[in-house]
């Protein structure tokens, strides 16, 4: 299985095909239980970093996506939302641009994220909103293009240094050690706010 999946996340075609074989119950999961706790946090204009092929785009208005696969972004445009291709980490973006940012399971696939953490201070407004997810041991341990493992104490420490204050952190879908060691879907969230 583990290289079945390397050679998918390889490849962008294929990873657009994998994404859209997602099951009914993970839909369900995101549309009634992750994105309503999200949505709490996110303000105004927000963009979705690696906004894949648009779940979050589709269920909160005024929300912009940005992915490294064409393919996505393709996608995202033919359903009707608004998204654009990041090249070389740069954000296709204005300055002071977005009200919040999220990174929802995609901080963990960048081995050196000084440049887009740079990016999203960039397109932020002053206090903007940051909302970075990253999964537990077990979700990081299973896909091999996962490059970085964030403990909460790692996430803090790392995004902090790029000039955010952390203002909470949770635990996805309920705050359990145990899932943290058996359900891929467990996740560590953190809501940061920008010091401008």
């Amino acid at each position: 299985m583990p290289l079945k999946i390397n050679s998918i996340m390889n490849n962008q075609t294929e990873y657009f095909k994998y994404l859209k074989t997602r099951s009914t119950i993970g839909l369900l999961y995101r549309k009634f239980w992750l994105y309503p706790r999200l949505n709490i946090y996110l303000e105004g204009k927000t963009l979705d970093i690696g906004c894949g092929i648009g779940d979050l785009l589709s269920y909160r208005k005024n929300t912009f996506g940005a992915d490294i696969n064409k393919n996505m972004v393709d996608w995202c445009k033919s359903q009707g939302y608004e998204a654009e291709l990041i090249k070389n980490s740069i954000l296709p973006f204005e300055d002071a641009s977005y009200d919040s940012v999220i990174m929802d399971n995609v901080l963990e696939h960048i081995k050196d994220p000084e440049i887009i953490l740079n990016e999203v201070r960039r397109v932020l407004i002053a206090d903007g909103v940051f909302v970075v997810g990253v999964p537990g041991s077990y979700g990081f341990s299973i896909d091999p293009d996962h490059k970085v493992f964030y403990s909460s104490d790692k996430l803090v420490q790392i995004i902090t240094a790029f000039g955010f204050k952390k203002k909470r952190l949770f635990n996805m879908p309920f705050s359990l050690k145990f899932l943290d060691k058996s359900l891929r879907q467990y996740c560590v969230y953190g809501v940061f706010k920008l010091n401008k």
